[in-house]
């Protein structure tokens, strides 16, 4: 019985040893089998997004001459009009004062235009007479003149402040015709509304805003690590929010000399024309992204951003080459540029070489790996 006890205690110690090294055995190999890629040629541009909106080249304020009450409106919002159009006509309404003040100087005007009529009158009579002289005449004369000039100004002006204008000029005054020829962009009043002209300490009241959206303008912003790269001149593609698969081409003809703080960056402002076509309407304050191609090389040897790694020390690029199945041994590469996708390789890979794609991290079967061609991929 004490043999078979041996025999049993043997047999259990050489189970328990041959699990342990089973154990260790299988937990030595990797559980993450690596897929490798190899470099590629292709064409590889360097780009700056600018994102931003499209605006009339020009925008014109239509202001009124005189203040007063919007009487009546005569264009809509999207209208075409010519320059020189009705757009409204306005209603003045007098300052009670100054109304006043006006019928004041008025009367007065005329009562000392009275006295000197008699008194021009008298004069005359004695100059014909020779009882004066003729340069007392010429003075009187003179006095009679100038105080029926002062009646005329005085009552030009009340006039004005009744009629809004004086004489044949009243109907254009109250009438708000466009001063250039467009699109109705925005009416920001309605009958009713009052208005004032423009003067020194005011802009007025903006009766209209017109536009030619036959000329259109990217403006946008772009960073300041960005804008360096930038020339007036260079092309742009600009692309609209509102009108998918459609691509506007556009010319660079403003860097902005002064950035402007947007959320802790500096942003400078760019313009761009836009050449426009007949295909779509493009409406003012469509939001754009234009597309600016500040470097090109053409048919280079690159390889995927993906397989890029990045010494924690000195930051430079690396990557891992397979020396065997599933062995692989860091090389140092040199890159150029990059569109985010894949980089320009300067030296350090050569397109033989089979390159780890390391950010794996899911388990992936042993069968599964032998079905994809010992889990290398190549691509031209």
């Amino acid at each position: 019985m004490k043999y078979l006890k041996y025999i049993g205690i043997v047999l259990l110690i050489g189970g328990i040893l041959f699990a342990s090294a089973f154990f260790i055995k299988s937990n030595s190999k990797s559980s993450i089998v690596y897929y490798t890629q190899t470099l590629i040629t292709t064409t590889i541009e360097e780009k700056i997004v600018a994102t931003g909106k499209v605006l009339p080249e020009d925008e014109v304020n239509v202001v009124p001459q005189i203040a007063g009450i919007i009487q009546e409106i005569y264009v809509e919002e999207g209208d075409e009009i010519l320059a020189g159009d009705l757009i409204a006509r306005i209603k003045v309404v007098p300052n009670e004062q100054t109304l006043n003040s006006a019928e004041g100087r008025v009367k007065s005007a005329e009562i000392v235009l009275k006295n000197s009529k008699i008194e021009f009158n008298r004069n005359q009579a004695l100059f014909k007479k020779e009882i004066i002289s003729e340069q007392e005449y010429n003075a009187s004369e003179l006095r009679y003149s100038q105080d029926m000039q002062n009646l005329s100004n005085a009552k030009s002006d009340l006039q004005i402040i009744k009629l809004g204008s004086s004489g044949g000029s009243s109907i254009t005054n109250t009438n708000v015709r466009a001063t250039v020829s467009g699109t109705i962009l925005e009416i920001p009043i309605k009958e009713g509304d009052q208005v004032i002209q423009a003067n020194t300490f005011n802009a007025g009241s903006t009766i209209a805003t017109i536009a030619d959206l036959n000329k259109m303008i990217f403006e946008g912003q772009v960073d300041e690590g960005e804008v360096g790269k930038l020339s007036a001149g260079m092309p742009l593609v600009v692309t609209l929010g509102a009108i998918e698969d459609k691509e506007y081409e556009a010319k660079l003809r403003l860097i902005a000399p002064k950035g402007t703080e947007v959320a802790g960056a500096i942003q400078f402002k760019i313009e761009g024309e836009v050449y426009l076509d007949d295909e779509y309407i493009v409406r003012a304050g469509y939001s754009a992204n234009a597309s600016i191609v500040t470097d090109q090389k053409i048919d280079v040897i690159a390889i995927s951003e993906a397989l890029l790694q990045y010494d924690t020390k000195t930051k430079k690029p690396y990557v891992e080459i397979e020396t065997s199945s599933q062995k692989f041994i860091r090389k140092d590469v040199e890159l150029g540029i990059s569109d985010g996708v894949n980089a320009e390789l300067i030296s350090g890979v050569t397109k033989s070489d089979k390159i780890k794609v390391w950010n794996k991290t899911e388990p992936i079967k042993r069968g599964e790996v032998e079905s994809e061609d010992d889990a290398s991929t190549t691509f031209d």
